[in-house]
Formats: structure tokens, C-alpha cells, sequence
């Protein structure tokens, strides 16, 4: 397992770049909230972390983590942030739903990368049972969601 020696909520303040002045929206899935909420918090809390102003971090619910494709596009468009977090979690069922939803999502978040100029980072955990997703968001394994802030920042900076 990739993440079964890291914990992923471990970062250097003093390596990360100066971020008071920028905006970040974070756009947070509602299905799996246990674990959702968990990603925000841990996103959040890094930004803040890292003199992020909170009037400076903007949040939009979706429903699923198929539709933070089109609000992370939506928010670019209307707020254009220096950074976008899109936050999900799919955790594999009974059927092949669970495929399809992690391609298009990871394929979509990509494609925004590729046609817009504001990065949206790729915070969505893909476990394959609710044991591994709590492990990733701020469980045994870090939060994965820290981690995406600190990409936030940086690729913000680029």
C-alpha cells in the first residue's frame, strides 16, 4: 500500500511559500460527508496554517464527486480563485459505478487543468472499502486533504 509508511498530514511551514495573499476555492462532494467533511477540515485548517486569509477560502457543496467537476468549473468562471481543491470520496460498491465515477472525475479534474489557467488539485479519495477512507482523512494515514492544500499553494504560486 502506497500510503502504509506516510502519513500524509506531515509538511514543512518553513519550505512552503508565502500564501497570505491568495484565494482558494474548495469545492467539497456531500456524498461520503464523514469523510468529505474530514478532507475539508484538514484542507482548511493547512491553508489557514499557512497565513491563508478565511475571508480568502471560498466553499461550494456538490452533490457527488462526478458534479465537482462542474462546480470546480463553475468557480474558476465566477470567482476565479488562485487555486482550486476538489474534494470527494468514492468508495467501491458492488458494481462498476465505482470505475466510471473515479475515471470521469479524475479525467475531468485533469481536462481543467489542461483548459483553464487556475489549478484545481485532485483531492478525492478512491478506497476500496469506508475503513481506508477514514484512514486518509485524518485517520491512521494522515489527511489527504492537507496534503492537497499544500499543492494548492504551491501550484498557485507556479
Amino acid at each position: 500500500m502506497a500510503t502504509s509508511n506516510k502519513n500524509l498530514s506531515v509538511y514543512d511551514k518553513e519550505a512552503i511559500p508565502n500564501a497570505k495573499a491568495l484565494r482558494f476555492g474548495i469545492v467539497v462532494s456531500e456524498w461520503n460527508a464523514e469523510i468529505t467533511e474530514g478532507l475539508y477540515t484538514g484542507a482548511e485548517s493547512a491553508l489557514l496554517d499557512c497565513g491563508v486569509k478565511k475571508d480568502n477560502i471560498l466553499r461550494w457543496n456538490v452533490p457527488g464527486s462526478f458534479e465537482l467537476i462542474f462546480g470546480c468549473k463553475k468557480m474558476i468562471q465566477e470567482n476565479n480563485p488562485d487555486a482550486i481543491i476538489a474534494i470527494g470520496s468514492v468508495i467501491r460498491g458492488e458494481t462498476k459505478h465505482f470505475d466510471f465515477v473515479c475515471s470521469a472525475t479524475a479525467q475531468g479534474i485533469k481536462d481543467l487543468n489542461v483548459i483553464t489557467n487556475t489549478p484545481v488539485i485532485f483531492c478525492v479519495l478512491t478506497d476500496n472499502n469506508l475503513q481506508q477512507a477514514k484512514d486518509r482523512s485524518g485517520g491512521k494515514y494522515g489527511n489527504k486533504g492537507i496534503e492537497a492544500a499544500i499543492a494548492a499553494i504551491k501550484m498557485a504560486l507556479l
